[in-house]
Formats: structure tokens, C-alpha cells, sequence
């Protein structure tokens, strides 16, 4: 299992870095489409579609969709970012109640239709911060890395509070004070470097804040899909790391939300 992470890692961490910096403008469009694509992919299993046909007419119809924006250049606008703040105000709701509200998100419909303001609005967050240049797209992407790391070494060493037991045992209160921490200083540095008045650096550690935050719950939402379905990985497109969903769950709270708030520092 080691081995095949190190492998799938050393090919894909470097098809990232050049997809993400090295393309801008419709090509970036493209490449990001073909992830959020793989990701709808495991969703459409996620949702309960069983069906090759059905899932592969579910993620053409998310690609028409992507394509009919960037012709439209929505995928540039601000409005479609919205969507994700109400989704995902939803999707808190159903976490924080899971198991007890299931049956108002359990239908196969429902979890669609979950899935299509999770997984549009990341891709349009995407764009948006690539088209400031991307010094905050890199910036988000550490920001929930970071978040990542600090949750899973401070919750090793010091984790005692659950945070979502019937979600997500494993977390607790003090992996995610540990992300924010990490986070928080990830702000101050990138404060420094971009060269922020003091009022532009405590704007941004309060975004930076709320996003780790928002980043956990893209972690526990997948997680409480997964435990609703009864399945490890989201798939085994990535072999030794599960899916796709199972590396960007956390990005797709993340990038949409921070690339609303932080339209002011772009």
C-alpha cells in the first residue's frame, strides 16, 4: 500500500502543480473540468447510481453544463459562488444532524443535487482564483494542506474531544484548533510576503479562519457520504489514495468560499 502511494504521488503531485500554475484562461478551464469530472464521476456512485450509463449521462450532463458557463463567462462571475454559500450552510445542517435528518438528503436525487452545488462552484472558484494570477489559488491550496497537517498531528497528540463521532471518528476538537493554528500562520506569512497593510493581514487571517473551518466540513460531508453508503474510498482511480473526491473533498468548501470572501484582496 506504501509503495503505491509513493508511486501514484510521484506522477501526480507533479500533473497538478503543472495543470494548476503552468495553464491559465480556457486550457486551466479544461484541465480543473477534468477533475471536478472525476470527481462527479464518484459522486454519481456516492448518490447511489448504480448504472454505468446512467453516471456516465449524469457527468456529461454536469460537462454541458461547465462549458455553457465558461461560453457565458460565469465561470469568471461571482454569482455562481453563492450557491456554494448556501449549499453548504445546507450540507453543515445535515452534518451536524447526521444520522437523524438522512432521509431528507438520502434520496438519490437529493444527494445529486448535493453534488451539483458542491462540485460547480469549486470549479468556478477554481477559475476565479487562477484568473487573479494565482498567488491566492497557491494560497488556498496551502491553506487547506496546512490545515490537513496541523489537524492530523495536533489530533494524534493531543486529541481527547470528538469532533463528529457519528461522521468521522477520528477527528476531534483539537486537530482542528491544531489546522486553524497552522492556517492562522500560513496568513501571517503570506500577510507579509504579498506585503498587506495591517488591515488587509487581519482580514485575511478572519477569511483564512472561517475557510479552514469550512474546509473541515468538506472533509466530514463526503465522510458521511461514504458511511451512508458503505464504502472506504470515494473510488480506486488514484490506487494507494483512494479517489479523486477522497484527495479534493475538503477544496471543494474551500475554494469556492474563499474565493468569495477574498475578491477584495485579489
Amino acid at each position: 500500500m506504501l509503495r503505491q502511494r509513493i508511486v501514484t504521488a510521484a506522477w501526480l503531485a507533479p500533473l497538478m502543480l503543472a495543470g494548476l500554475f503552468g495553464l491559465s484562461g480556457g486550457p486551466f478551464a479544461a484541465f480543473t473540468g477534468l477533475v471536478v469530472l472525476l470527481a462527479a464521476w464518484e459522486w454519481t456512485n456516492l448518490a447511489g447510481v448504480a448504472e454505468t450509463s446512467r453516471r456516465l449521462t449524469l457527468v456529461g450532463v454536469l460537462a454541458v453544463l461547465m462549458t455553457l458557463l465558461w461560453w457565458l463567462g460565469a465561470a469568471l462571475a461571482v454569482w455562481p459562488l453563492w450557491l456554494a454559500v448556501a449549499g453548504w450552510a445546507i450540507n453543515f445542517y445535515w452534518v451536524v444532524h447526521y444520522p437523524a435528518k438522512r432521509e431528507q438528503w438520502g434520496s438519490t436525487a437529493a444527494r445529486l443535487a448535493m453534488g451539483l452545488w458542491v462540485l460547480l462552484p469549486a470549479w468556478v472558484g477554481f477559475n476565479v482564483l487562477r484568473d487573479s494570477g494565482g498567488v491566492w489559488l497557491l494560497y488556498v491550496l496551502l491553506l487547506v494542506w496546512g490545515a490537513d497537517i496541523g489537524a492530523y498531528f495536533c489530533g494524534r497528540a493531543w486529541g481527547r474531544r470528538k469532533l463528529a463521532p457519528g461522521v468521522s471518528p477520528g477527528k476531534s476538537w483539537e486537530g482542528v484548533a491544531g489546522g486553524v493554528a497552522v492556517t492562522l500562520l500560513l496568513a501571517l506569512l503570506f500577510a507579509v510576503w504579498q506585503g498587506l497593510g495591517v488591515a488587509a493581514g487581519l482580514g485575511l487571517m478572519v477569511v483564512t479562519a472561517g475557510v479552514t473551518l469550512v474546509s473541515v466540513l468538506g472533509d466530514l460531508l463526503e465522510s458521511m457520504l461514504k458511511r451512508f453508503r458503505g464504502i472506504k474510498d470515494s473510488s480506486n482511480l488514484l490506487p494507494g489514495h483512494g479517489g479523486v473526491l477522497d484527495r479534493i473533498d475538503s477544496l471543494t468548501a474551500a475554494v469556492p468560499l474563499f474565493a468569495l470572501l477574498s475578491t477584495g484582496m485579489l
